[in-house]
C-alpha cells in the first residue's frame, strides 16, 4: 500500500511540474507561410466507433440469447 501512495505522490508532483513548465520553441520561420495542420482525430475516432459498434452487437446478441425484453 505504501508503494502504490509512494507512486501516485510522485505521478501528481510530476505533472504538476510539467503543467508548469514554459512551452517549448516552436521552431521553423515565423514567416514561411505553411497551411494549418488540422487536429489528428482520425485514428481515436474511428477505434472508438468500432469499439461502441462491438460492444452494440454484443449487447443485442446478449439480450437475444437471453430472452430477455425491455
Amino acid at each position: 500500500m505504501k508503494k502504490l501512495i509512494c507512486l501516485l505522490s510522485a505521478l501528481i508532483v510530476f505533472g504538476v511540474f510539467n503543467l508548469y513548465a514554459p512551452p517549448g520553441d516552436p521552431g521553423g520561420d515565423p514567416g514561411a507561410g505553411d497551411p494549418p495542420v488540422g487536429a489528428p482525430i482520425d485514428g481515436g475516432a474511428v477505434v472508438l466507433l468500432i469499439a461502441g459498434a462491438a460492444y452494440g452487437i454484443k449487447k443485442l446478441r446478449d439480450k437475444t440469447h437471453t430472452g430477455e425484453s425491455e
